[in-house]
C-alpha cells in the first residue's frame, strides 16, 4: 500500500487514567487477562455487570473492516458472559436470509415476515432480488435491513444489544436514530462505538493473516501466530498450524486475495470511514471513541510494553523446528510511527467509556 488514505490521529482522554504501577499481565492466557481487566477497571466492570442485569441499551459497532470488532466483542464476552447481552450481526442475518429465501422463495418464513412488516419505496421482490444479487458496492435496501433486524431482535428476551454492521452507509445513519423505537428500546440509551486504526494496521492483518481451511480459524503469522508452526522447506516458508481444540491441526493457508491486502477493499473500507465522521456530527447519540494504536514517541507514557503488538520473525534449525522472536512492532503510517496495542489494551477503553456513558462515577 502506498500513502494512506486518510490521517489517523489519536486522543488521549481515556489513556490518562491508566495505572503504570509496574506489573506486567500475561495477555495471551485467559487467567492473565481476568487479572488485568481487574486491575485497570475492576470497578467499571462491576458497575456494567450490576447494569447489563437490570436495564438494557443499544449500541452500534462502527469500524473499517479488519478494524477488529469481532475481536473486541469477544473481549466484552469474556469479561461479562453472554448471557447479559446480545450480540448481532448483519451481514450474517442478510447471508442466512439469502439462503432461507433462495430454498423457499415467496413460501419462506423470512418473506412472510417481510411481507407484514416491509415498508420501502422498492417493491418487496424487487428488494429481495436486491439481497441476491448484493455486493461490496451494491447494498441491500436499507428497509429490508430494518425488516431482518426487527426478526431477529423479536426471537431473544430483551437484553442490551450490540450491533455489527449497522448502520453501514450514510443512509442508515440517519435510519439509527430511531432505531430503537422500531426495535422496542424506545427508553433505552443508546451509543456508536468506533474503532479507529491507522489504514497501515488494517493492510497487514489483512495480508499477513492466514485460515485453517477446517474449521475457518484465522490467525495472523506476523502479529497473532498459534502455538505450533512449521517450515516449508520446498516453498521456503514458515506457516502455522490451527491450534483450536476441536481442530485437528490442519495448515493454515492464505485465502485468495488476501495477499493484496486492503487495496482490494477501498472503496468498502472508505465508505466505512464516511460513516463514522457522519456519526460523530450527529446529535443525542453518545459516542465512543477506541484507538488500536498510539504515537511512537507518546505511546509508552500511557501503556506498558506488554500492552502494545509484539511483530514476530521467525528462524528454524536444521530439522525444521521453528523458533519465535518478538519485538515491539512499529506501524509506519505516512510520516508518522505507531505502537499498535494488543485487544485487552483497547478493552478497557470500551469498558471506561461505557461505563462513564452508563452513569459509572469513579470514586477519588
Amino acid at each position: 500500500m502506498k500513502e494512506p488514505w486518510y490521517e489517523y490521529s489519536v486522543s488521549y482522554d481515556w489513556l490518562q487514567s491508566s495505572t503504570k504501577n509496574g506489573k506486567t499481565y500475561d495477555l495471551d492466557s485467559y487467567v492473565g487477562r481476568r487479572e488485568y481487566y481487574q486491575e485497570k477497571v475492576g470497578p467499571e466492570i462491576e458497575y456494567l455487570r450490576d447494569y447489563f442485569r437490570e436495564k438494557t441499551f443499544l449500541g452500534y459497532w462502527l469500524a473499517p473492516k479488519q478494524a477488529g470488532k469481532g475481536t473486541y466483542m469477544n473481549g466484552l464476552k469474556e469479561i461479562f458472559g453472554t448471557e447479559l447481552f446480545t450480540h448481532i450481526s448483519v451481514g450474517d442475518l442478510v447471508r442466512a436470509a439469502d439462503i432461507e429465501y433462495r430454498e423457499g422463495g415467496k413460501d419462506s418464513e423470512i418473506y412472510a415476515y417481510a411481507k407484514a412488516n416491509y415498508r420501502g419505496d422498492m417493491h418487496l421482490d424487487e428488494a429481495f432480488d436486491a439481497l441476491s444479487g448484493r455486493t461490496t458496492e451494491k447494498l441491500v435496501p436499507t428497509e429490508l435491513v430494518m425488516v431482518m433486524l426487527r426478526r431477529a431482535i423479536e426471537k431473544y428476551e430483551k437484553k442490551t444489544l450490540f450491533i455489527d454492521g449497522f448502520p453501514r452507509n450514510l443512509d442508515q445513519v440517519s435510519y439509527s436514530l430511531y432505531f430503537r423505537e422500531l426495535v422496542n428500546y424506545r427508553n433505552d440509551p443508546d451509543v456508536f462505538i468506533l474503532i479507529n486504526a491507522p489504514i497501515t494496521v488494517l493492510d497487514e492483518r489483512m495480508k499477513q493473516r492466514r485460515t485453517c481451511l477446517t474449521c475457518g480459524n484465522s490467525r495472523n503469522i506476523a502479529l497473532l501466530p498459534t502455538k505450533e508452526l512449521g517450515y516449508d522447506a520446498e516453498k521456503d516458508e514458515y506457516y502455522l498450524i490451527c491450534d483450536l481444540p476441536d481442530c485437528k491441526g490442519g495448515r493454515m493457508v492464505t485465502k485468495e486475495g488476501d495477499h493484496l491486502g486492503i487495496e482490494t477493499i477501498k472503496s468498502r473500507v472508505l465508505a466505512d470511514i464516511e460513516v463514522m465522521k457522519r456519526a460523530r456530527k450527529l446529535y443525542g447519540i453518545p459516542k465512543i471513541e477506541l484507538f488500536n494504536s498510539l504515537e511512537k514517541e507518546k505511546a509508552l507514557s500511557y501503556v506498558d510494553e506488554y500492552e502494545c503488538t509484539s511483530g514476530c520473525r521467525y528462524t528454524h534449525d536444521a530439522e525444521g523446528k521453528v523458533e519465535i522472536h518478538k519485538e515491539l512492532w512499529t506501524v509506519q503510517d505516512g510520516t508518522q510511527e505507531f505502537y499498535s496495542l494488543l485487544p485487552p489494551a483497547v478493552v478497557i477503553q470500551l469498558v471506561k467509556q461505557l461505563a462513564a456513558i452508563l452513569g459509572f462515577e469513579k470514586k477519588s
